[in-house]
């Protein structure tokens, strides 16, 4: 992994099941609270598991890479 400038804080996970199933669409949301912009990635790379899912469909060896990256802002000056 390159270090990238502006990305203070990154996190980088892979899960993986046999078997996943879904009793309703998952509620999901990313937020980078707080005031201001900063550069922020939000991403998932999924293998066998589609980006819309079905409730009571099995998926079968699901992989899921997920990505976050974001930079810390500069706190106010007193």
């Amino acid at each position: 992994m390159t270090e990238e400038p502006g990305k203070d804080i990154t996190l980088h996970t892979t899960v993986h099941a046999d078997r996943l199933r879904f009793t309703a669409p998952p509620r999901t949301a990313v937020r980078f609270p707080g005031t201001g912009e900063r550069p922020s990635v939000s991403r998932s790379d999924r293998t066998n598991l589609p980006d819309t899912v079905e409730p009571d469909v099995d998926y079968h060896d699901v992989t899921v890479r997920y990505r976050l990256e974001t930079g810390l802002r500069e706190p106010p000056p007193n």
